[in-house]
């Protein structure tokens, strides 16, 4: 249990996604995580303080920014459309919930939240409740839980019409009549936003969404809509240890790794005396032999993937735990935030990793920039 105290603690951390984040959007993106951490942490007296509704906040404003590959600012299928994923876990109870390939939902992360909660209710008949729905199905479902919808084209922003509008055209009239073109570029493929969340009870939560990669096929769904890939959450009996992490990157592989699950895993062994030191060499095993190398033996070259990690580990004094909060990627930059109740000015930035510098110099292992950001002070 947490020692008792009269000061109200909440933490919360959020990620813009895993990528290329150009000095063009870099002002935007900060801003978009900047009011995410504040609404997370202002809710009105009326609402749920829960870890699971802090990170529904947090990134209910994160898609609501065009800048941001989630909701409204959401690349476009090939087809020109907005399919949106999304996905919560609450540490506490382990319930999940999430939607894939839905079109026409403001806050896919709200619906998200809704089939997890409706997953708890029982059934008259004694069914089985899900855990994942998708597309019309998903949006059905959102109108009989009085979530918003609105007009699919609504969900188009100019940016992501710009996007679409170019790329399409590469697609459909190759440079040369050997088919040969351009690549998408590393900034039009930046994914999943999320957050992680630990509340005044101590307990963890984490999210994800996403619209997916740009000129994506229609009704395909990624790690931000599949169990155990985009997000993570999970605590200890007696409260006194757990996790919660929230992924971005390329999808199929994150989802071949089964990454985030794979490291709640990995956290549940017993840590070594220097629980820094543990987590970090940790963070950098999984996502080189279990991540990258499988990946790379199929032929993958540049396995991407980001990961923001709120650990709940035991303080200097043995009686309070304290959190912990990590961030890794193999791509060249991730975009960050984090804030608390105790220090309720969001902490943002723009982590890069240096070009010839990786947490490893092995030829053969994926370069991690992975660093401890100070969430508890």
């Amino acid at each position: 249990m947490q020692a008792p105290t009269n000061e109200r603690r909440v933490y919360v951390a959020v990620h813009g996604g895993a990528g290329y984040h150009g000095v063009v959007s870099e002002q935007s993106v900060k801003s978009a995580l900047k009011r995410a951490c504040a609404r997370a942490l202002r809710g009105s007296p009326s609402d749920n303080s829960s870890a699971l509704s802090v990170v529904e906040r947090a990134i209910s404003v994160l898609e609501d920014d065009e800048y941001l590959n989630a909701g409204y600012g959401s690349n476009l299928t090939v087809d020109g459309n907005v399919e949106c994923d999304a996905a919560v876990m609450d540490g506490l109870s382990g319930d999940f919930g999430s939607v894939g390939a839905v079109p026409g939902v403001k806050n896919p992360i709200k619906l998200a939240s809704a089939v997890l909660r409706h997953s708890r209710e029982p059934d008259s008949l004694g069914r089985i409740r899900p855990m994942t729905l998708v597309a019309s199905g998903a949006h059905s479902f959102a109108s009989s839980q009085g979530i918003r919808t609105v007009a699919p084209n609504e969900m188009i922003s100019p940016r992501a019409t710009q996007e679409w509008q170019k790329w399409k055209s590469r697609l459909d009239h190759p440079a040369d009549g050997h088919g040969n073109q351009e690549s998408l570029p590393h900034d039009a493929m930046q994914d999943t936003v999320g957050a992680v969340a630990w509340d005044d009870e101590g307990n963890l939560a984490a999210g994800v969404s996403s619209g997916g990669l740009l000129l994506k096929y229609s009704g395909r769904i990624g790690e931000a809509a599949t169990f155990g890939t985009g997000c993570w959450a999970q605590q200890s009996l007696n409260e006194r240890s757990g996790m919660a992490c929230s992924i971005s990157g390329a999808g199929e592989h994150i989802m071949r790794g089964g990454l985030a699950r794979v490291l709640g895993e990995a956290l549940q062994s017993p840590h070594s005396d220097d629980s820094e030191l543990d987590t970090h060499h940790l963070l950098l095993r999984i996502l080189n032999q279990q991540f990258a190398e499988p990946l790379r033996q199929r032929g993958d070259r540049m396995p991407n993937a980001g990961v923001l990690l709120l650990t709940k580990e035991n303080g200097d004094d043995e009686v309070e735990a304290v959190p912990r909060l990590w961030c890794a990627f193999t791509t060249e930059s991730m975009a960050v935030a984090y804030a608390s109740t105790t220090q309720p000015s969001p902490k943002v930035s723009i982590l890069r990793r240096p070009a010839s510098t990786g947490s490893t110099v092995d030829a053969d292992k994926l370069s991690v920039y992975i660093t401890a950001l100070p969430i508890h002070r």
